[in-house]
């Protein structure tokens, strides 16, 4: 059995005028007229739901960036004022720094020369009492110098009385004195105690003659 062929064609609409339809001229009407509706559509559309909310955006927008600016104004402003608020007070506590300083320095200076004059008064009395020490201890120096020089000088002389004494014991000194045909004092006419009972003795032995003769010293 022989197999059966199908066969087919199919025939584009229109193939027969030949191009595209949008450029067509015999469509160019009915374009025109759809293009005027979905024109007319497409603004109707934009008109009522797109362009409202839009605008409603951009208010919303320009509204709150108004109210950012006022905010904005706002805080400016109160720092402004904040600023001017600290500048015065900063000015005012620098017053006060100033004016408490100077009535410290002021009552300091007066509180040192209060101490100064106090130390100048203690100092003065004390140096009237070293004075006056110095003064005492001077009087009691020259009165121990001048014991001590009586003493040192009664000493120096009981020394030497007894050194001559010893020495007028001396055998040879004895014989010197008996050439010369001198007299050796005995021991208890040799210290310095004779001859402070002599003088006076003297003294007053000779006195009365001498003025009774009228002799004078030339």
């Amino acid at each position: 059995m022989a197999a059966e062929k199908t066969t087919g064609h199919t025939e584009v609409p229109g193939s027969g005028h030949g191009g595209f339809p949008p450029f067509q001229k015999e469509t160019f009407p009915s374009q025109l007229f759809w293009l005027a509706i979905c024109f007319v559509a497409l603004y109707l559309i934009a008109s009522k739901l797109a362009l409202p909310r839009v605008g409603g955006i951009i208010e919303s927008r320009r509204s709150r960036i108004a109210d950012d600016l006022a905010e904005a104004g706002r805080f400016k402003s109160e720092a402004d004022q904040a600023i001017a608020a600290y500048e015065k007070a900063l000015a005012d506590a620098r017053t006060r720094a100033q004016t408490i300083a100077n009535e410290t320095r002021d009552r300091v200076k007066v509180e040192a020369e209060r101490n100064r004059k106090a130390l100048d008064e203690r100092l003065n009395a004390r140096l009237a009492e070293a004075e006056k020490a110095i003064a005492a201890a001077k009087t009691a120096a020259m009165a121990n110098v001048r014991g001590i020089a009586v003493e040192a000088a009664a000493a120096i002389v009981a020394r030497l009385a007894r050194a001559t004494s010893e020495a007028l014991d001396t055998p040879a000194l004895r014989q010197r004195y008996l050439e010369l045909g001198l007299r050796v004092p005995p021991p208890e006419q040799r210290g310095p105690e004779y001859l402070a009972r002599l003088v006076p003795a003297d003294i007053e032995k000779w006195a009365g003659p001498i003025k009774a003769s009228g002799v004078s010293v030339e």
